[in-house]
């Protein structure tokens, strides 16, 4: 946190305005921060920075390739002795995106991610099922948790310690009371449990909310989930370059922390930028020493409102689209994953549709679903009629039975992870002595 300067708390303003003069105050500090950095001592001049929020207008956007080609300390602004951790994001642009935060940095962000309507307490046991290794997702997850005096169960999905098997088990065992993933975990977890025979809305009776992140969300998916597991699913919205930006209010809307960043909303086509609308969510970190971040580009496809909220926050409220670059032309339309989502888990529950795929192609779409046979012909002739309705195109929807899309030995096997070793005995397998598996 830049010096002298007080978090934000919710519950210190009254109104929008007031939020927004927060911004005010704080933005100067930001700026002569950024300035130390080479990145931006080199973008900007710093006798004539900008004075208000609405000059920040005038400055350029900062894109991830800019990130990239300052890899890996060309946007440091402090002494590197002062940094408390490294992180890079888990992009596919082949290159690495880094982002560091200092121990200062770190409060602001475990308090961002912490404002939880549910709650995060001492008697939670808090599973934490993202990745650890170099993104932030579970590190920020495991503080911000250990910050409320939750028991922390790092249970990271990209370890193959950690099958769906041990996951139902610790969630039942351990009596899991929250947990953190991307939403197709959740989905994950309940075939595993009813593999094993148990059942997700019964069976792990201390579960009382699951927060999910890390990929978008529409309506009835989250519906589906949250009646599976019969507990609420709590949104959260960030990056590895920003930590958390927005988290869920009690009234289930998606609220973005205006109080800790500045929030622009950028039309990529005349490249005219609003407060609000429709179009690439632009941010800018009011708290961040380590690594400032002057009108960051995230490239997410988000809808932005000031409208109120019963909640009562006085925060502006984001629906997250996804990326403009992952829409596929489908015959006569354009599709996402977001649009396709919000159809198929809108298929009535009984049918069982929790996993599907789909493929984008020139002359139209192709989908499959994973369902009972009993349901594939209702499954198959309802979902076709609704892509055509809402999205013009037709489908070709195809059907496969339970295990054909995820294979029963994902959710039942027991992964056996060795450590590396050069000495066996003679009827024990060498081939792998010296890898982890």
């Amino acid at each position: 946190m830049p010096e002298n300067s007080v978090l934000p708390q919710l519950g210190d303003w009254d109104s929008i305005d007031e939020v927004l003069r927060l911004q005010e105050k704080q933005l100067p500090q930001l700026l002569r921060a950024a300035v130390r950095s080479p990145f931006y001592s080199r973008a900007l001049d710093a006798s004539a920075l900008p004075q208000t929020v609405a000059d920040l207008a005038d400055l350029p956007l900062t894109e991830k390739d800019d990130l990239r080609n300052a890899y890996p300390f060309g946007m440091l602004a402090v002494d590197k002795r002062e940094l408390a951790t490294y992180h890079e994001s888990s992009g596919t642009a082949g290159r690495p995106t880094p982002s560091y935060y200092t121990a200062e940095d770190w409060v602001d962000l475990t308090e961002r991610y912490a404002r939880k309507w549910v709650g995060i307490t001492p008697e939670d046991v808090f599973l934490v099922r993202t990745p650890y290794a170099l993104m932030i997702t579970g590190h920020l997850a495991h503080a911000a948790a250990r910050s409320r005096g939750a028991t922390v169960v790092p249970g990271d999905n990209r370890s193959l310690a950690m099958p769906y098997s041990r996951v139902v088990r610790v969630l039942r065992d351990l009596g899991v009371s929250l947990t953190w993933s991307m939403p197709t975990e959740t989905l994950m977890w309940a075939a595993a449990a009813r593999a094993a025979g148990l059942e997700p809305g019964r069976d792990f009776p201390g579960l009382r909310a699951l927060f999910v992140g890390g990929e978008p969300l529409s309506d009835a998916r989250r519906r589906r989930i949250s009646e599976i597991w019969g507990v609420p699913v709590v949104e959260e919205y960030g990056s590895t370059e920003t930590g958390s930006l927005a988290g869920e209010c009690p009234s289930g809307r998606l609220h973005l922390w205006a109080d800790r960043a500045v929030f622009e909303v950028l039309d990529p086509g005349t490249g005219r930028v609003t407060r609000e609308g429709s179009g690439q969510l632009v941010v800018t970190p009011l708290y961040r020493t380590a690594m400032p971040l002057l009108r960051y580009n995230l490239g997410d496809d988000v809808e932005v409102s000031y409208a109120g909220c019963g909640c009562g926050w006085h925060l502006p409220t984001v629906r997250v689209l996804g990326r403009s670059a992952f829409a596929y032309p489908a015959g006569p339309a354009r599709v996402t994953q977001h649009d396709l989502e919000e159809l198929v888990f809108g298929l009535p529950a009984e049918y069982q549709v929790v996993f599907w795929r789909g493929r984008a192609e020139p002359d139209g779409l192709r989908l499959e679903l994973e369902v009972p046979p009993r349901y594939a012909d209702a499954a198959r002739d309802e979902l076709a009629a609704a892509v055509h309705r809402v999205l013009g195109v037709r489908p070709t929807v195809g059907t496969v039975p339970p295990g054909t899309l995820v294979p029963a030995d994902v959710l039942t096997s027991v992964q056996d992870v060795m450590k590396p070793r050069s000495l066996f005995g003679a009827d024990e397998p060498w081939d792998k002595g010296l890898l982890y598996y």
